[in-house]
């Protein structure tokens, strides 16, 4: 008998910098209730899907870079949202800005955490890939500031088994990059989890910025299908505070193949069945790892951070 889950993709049009928790939690409540309606069992929303994503200004005041961080999950704010979830009996995945007192320090991550059906956390991620810059760039109007308020994730690449799958989980940039998904493909991923905040400015370059829809895509349609896993994408979309957010959520199967995308930049739910044992096809074929596989030829991945080019001829 065939394993499946439905799985949905919660967009989020715009949150201003004024909104406050408690209208954006009713928000991700309303799009819960509608995937749980559609038949959802898992529901995933974006990244930073508390607050705008305020890493596009520079702000040195800590009492406000603080407003934007949550220092425990669920808090009196958050929580009626796991309630809901809970009393629905639908899981979820949600990223946030943590502020977490570690080894008697204060540390700052871009975290997703990733909830079961009965409303309990069980499994936290923290970003590892930091885009951006840790001080403000001259000459831009909106910056990109992401390793200025954020240490960079220290848990690596985990995978948990629950709800009958076993889930991965990433954050936006991680998933331009292979390493995140054949990390979590080595430990048995059925379905990888992101949620993302991509705006088409982020360079200023028009034909880098225009290509910006494709890559999300392409990035995400390669993931799935070298890695044989199920992804669910979910964005933050529109224009917001002055950055127009890509949008494009999506639901993408083990073969590659988008199976449900959003078409709005606002609040939209993309629902779709995920057949677990697609995935177990190709890892059996194509992509069987432990059968065609030669780690001995990738040490560089990891003996090397960045490109070293041979020495010229002469």
């Amino acid at each position: 008998m065939s394993r499946s889950i439905m799985g949905a993709a919660a967009q989020l049009g715009p949150i201003a910098r004024s909104d406050p928790r408690k209208e954006v939690v009713a928000r991700l409540i309303s799009l819960l209730r509608e995937a749980h309606g559609r038949g959802a069992e898992l529901v995933v929303f974006p990244e930073l899907a508390l607050t705008t994503f305020f890493p596009r200004w520079y702000l040195e005041d800590p009492a406000e870079i603080d407003a934007f961080f949550e220092t425990e999950m669920p808090g009196p704010e958050t929580l009626p949202l796991f309630e809901e979830a809970k009393r629905l009996g639908v899981g979820f995945y949600i990223g946030y800005a943590e502020l977490a007192s570690e080894s008697g320090a204060r540390q700052r991550f871009n975290t997703s955490i990733l909830v079961d059906r009965a409303g309990r956390i069980v499994g936290k991620y923290r970003k590892v890939h930091l885009p951006g810059y840790d001080a403000p760039q001259p000459g831009r109007t909106s910056q990109h500031l992401e390793k200025y308020y954020f240490q960079p994730g220290d848990f690596g690449f985990p995978v948990w088994r629950t709800m009958g799958a076993v889930m991965g989980m990433c954050i936006c940039n991680d998933r331009r990059w292979p390493e995140t998904y054949r990390v979590m493909a080595l430990q048995g991923t059925e379905i990888i989890l992101v949620g993302y905040n991509t705006p088409d400015d982020h360079t200023g370059d028009f034909d880098f910025d225009s290509l910006t829809g494709f890559h999300n895509q392409l990035s995400l349609q390669a993931g799935a299908y070298q890695n044989s896993t199920w992804v669910i994408a979910t964005a933050k979309a529109g224009l917001e505070e002055g950055s127009r957010l890509i949008g494009n959520s999506m639901i993408v199967a083990p073969s590659g193949q988008v199976v449900a995308m959003a078409t709005s930049t606002h609040d939209e739910v993309v629902v779709a069945r995920c057949d677990l044992d697609l995935g177990t096809l190709y890892r059996k074929t194509i992509f069987d790892l432990a059968r065609h596989r030669e780690p001995r030829h990738y040490g560089l991945i990891v003996e090397r951070k960045g490109p070293v080019s041979p020495p010229e001829e002469g």
